[in-house]
Parts: C-alpha cells; structure tokens; sequence
C-alpha cells in the first residue's frame, strides 16, 4: 500500500493499524516529512489533543529522548496528558533529578546479581507454559503462551500469590482492551478496574511492608538512597501503587508484543528460522532483531520546554512531540534492508528501548531475556512452528504508546 499525498496522512484513524503498524506512512513521512505536525482532526479534538509533531527518523528520536530538558515527560508519553496525579509521579512521567531518585529506587530491585538469579527460574516458568499446550492440535499463541511469560515472571517478581494472579491478569488486560473501540470493554469498566487494581496494589504493598519476604517487591519497599541534601529517601505508598501498576500493564504488554510478532516473522521469513535452528549461537542477535522488528512500544510523547529547530522545522514551547520507534527501527539511513528480517543482522543499533538516555527502559535486560529463553525453548520442544490462521490485532489506537498489537496468533506446534 502506498500513500499519494501527506495530506491523505491520519495517524488517529483507528483503522489504519488493523492490518498492524502502517510501515508505508512512516516510510513517506521519513523520506518527505521526518519532522511532520499532524493536523487537527475529530478525534483529537474529541479527546483534547492539540496538533502533535511527529518524528519519523532514528537519530531524532534518540536525541528527544536523551534531551529531557528541551523535551520533557512530566505530562506523560501519551499524546493525552496523563491525570495530574500521575504527573511527575511515574517513571515514564518525570525529569531530572526526581526521576534520578526514583530510578535509582526502583533500580534496587532490578541489579544485574538479581536478574542472573532468575534465570533458572524463567526456564522453569517458560518450560510450565509450555508443558500446557504440548500436544495441543491448536492453540492461540498470544494468550496461551507469549502473553502468560511476562505476565507470571512480573508476578514472580512482586510475589503475587499464585491464587491471586487470574484476578490481576484479568485486570490487565481489561486496561489494554479499553482503549479499542472493537474491544467490548467500556470507559466505566475501565476505570473500575483501574480502582480495583490501585486498591490492591495499596494492600498488597502494605502486606509487604508489614512482613517482607525474599522477592524483589520486598526490596522495594524497604529500598532507600540518599538525596543530593544528605536525606535518607524511600519510595512512597503512591509512588509504590503506579510502579505496581506500570509493571502489571505496561511491563507484560510489551514483552508479549515482541514475542508475538517475533513468532509471526520466523514464521513469515521460514529461511531464518531454519538459519537459527542451524546456528543456536545467533540467538542474542536474533532476539535484538525481534525487538527492532516487533518494535513494541509504537511512541512516546514529550513537551517542548522552549522554542527549538529540529530539521528545519520550528517547535514552540508547549508543543506535544512524538517520536516513533517502528519508524526508526525501519530508517534506511542507519539499516541496510530495513524491511528484510534478518537473525544475524549486524550492526543493529534497534532503538525499542528509547534508545539509550535516562529514560532508557529500565526493564530491557528482562525482557530480552525472557524472549531469548522463551525462542531457546520453543525452538528445542518443537520441531514444526506452523501459523494456522490469520492474525488477529487489537488497536487501542494512538491516544496511548501501544497503538496496535496482535490480540490472536492460531497456531500448531509441534
């Protein structure tokens, strides 16, 4: 498909990514308008979103994403600003040094020692997964295997009890279903859930407080690091329920994204999938190129703080900018072939992270190693990967970061 004219360009059309991300806009807008200002439309005015830029090119996605004091967070990654209670509040949401101290809190959960001792265990866990479905004549890949690894390993790592987690997932994934229209979730149940959520985060972290064990959500709430004044500083209960909460949604939705597609295009590119079959060694290369191909998180949004010139277009203070990570992950003037899946590719400079910079994802280890293991294992369980049917996508649309992402994937293994 090919777009004849910028103007035809409408990135909050709901439609636009039921076939999945619309590669062929962004490839006009790099090659014509990689610093582009969105017009007005219904929908945005429905929602209270003034004309947003979009930035479509590699390198100016890393350097707004590095910039936190030309372009702030503090007004969320989504084109919508985020409630004023979460302003400032959550790490997607803050700047400088508030989101130094909350960093370095959050990071005493996440140490290198601490991931290297749940390798053992995603093993375990991926391997249960896949006990249940072996000898399946059909599945649904994403919800019986590629969205219960994240799920259950973020469970894992706060300690939700095994008898409490249907409650959670299910919350979960109601939030992600809300935001598309063909979701049959509605803005009050939404909402409902969300209380339901925060209310048992609060126990939950009030439980952990009270009698901690040996998981990493107890490190958190006893975690402390001193302020620039000399202060001793923890994380605070509402500080405590949005981590929960970011975690729970954010943190499962991208991990099972990459897996989902990372499936669909060893599928789609069977050459690759026998190359790595052939060569185990090249999985650290093939998951990278899973992240640069899936690219999970569609965008993030930040304010400008001043007047600035970005390729010869003028943003004004106050102007919502969005940078797009599958567009830069498919930006011909740092991939050869972008649009060619390749397992070995490299150099891969793939920026589904952000792209280094302070707002650098801090779950990236994570969640590389999940998708590693979770290949590893499918790989030597199963002898045939076959695709049965037509994916199926859900599209919360472009008024949150995750604009569409495959809700169904039917397939055999065995």
């Amino acid at each position: 498909m090919t777009v004849t004219a910028l103007g035809d360009i409408d990135l909050t059309e709901y439609d636009l990514y039921r076939q999945g991300f619309p590669h062929h806009v962004f490839t006009r807008l790099r090659r014509d308008a990689p610093v582009w200002k969105h017009p007005e439309t219904a929908m945005l005015r429905d929602a209270g979103v003034p004309p947003f830029w979009v930035l479509s090119r590699h390198d100016d996605l890393r350097a707004v994403n590095r910039d936190t004091v030309t372009f702030t967070a503090f007004d969320g990654a989504q084109i919508r600003d985020t409630s004023e209670e979460r302003k400032g509040k959550m790490l997607i949401s803050m700047d400088g040094k508030p989101h130094s101290r909350l960093r370095r809190l959050v990071s005493h959960g996440f140490t290198p020692r601490m991931l290297d001792t749940l390798e053992s265990h995603l093993r375990w866990r991926t391997n249960r997964i896949l006990d249940s479905i072996e000898g399946s004549a059909d599945i649904d890949f994403v919800g019986e295997v590629a969205e219960l690894l994240p799920l259950h390993v973020i469970a894992d790592i706060m300690g939700i009890p095994e008898n409490e987690r249907p409650d959670v997932f299910k919350g979960t994934n109601t939030i992600l279903r809300a935001f598309d229209p063909e979701g049959g979730v509605g803005l009050e149940q939404r909402l409902d859930t969300e209380r339901q959520l925060f209310a048992y985060a609060s126990s939950f972290n009030d439980a952990k407080r009270r009698a901690p064990v040996d998981d990493i959500w107890s490190v958190l709430v006893q975690a402390e690091v001193v302020d620039d004044d000399g202060t001793p500083t923890r994380l605070s209960n509402h500080e405590l329920d949005l981590f929960f909460f970011l975690l729970a949604a954010a943190g499962s939705e991208t991990t099972r994204n990459a897996i989902s597609l990372g499936m669909l295009a060893l599928f789609e590119h069977p050459e690759q999938l026998v190359r790595l079959r052939a060569d185990p060694s090249l999985m650290d290369l093939a998951v990278n190129e899973i992240l640069r191909w899936s690219s999970p998180v569609s965008y993030f949004r930040r304010t400008a703080t001043r007047d600035v010139e970005v390729r010869g277009q003028q943003i004004r203070s106050g102007d919502l900018v969005t940078f797009w990570h599958p567009s830069a992950n498919r930006d011909e003037d740092v991939f050869d072939e972008p649009f060619t899946f390749d397992v070995g590719r490299t150099p891969n400079d793939q920026v589904a992270f952000g792209g280094g910079g302070p707002h650098h994802c801090l779950g990236a280890t994570l969640a590389r190693r999940e998708i590693r293991i979770m290949f590893e294992s499918l790989l030597d369980r199963f002898g045939s990967l076959e695709v049965t049917g037509d994916p199926v996508w859900a599209v919360p649309g472009p008024l949150v970061t995750v604009v569409c992402s495959l809700d169904r994937l039917p397939m055999r293994l065995c």
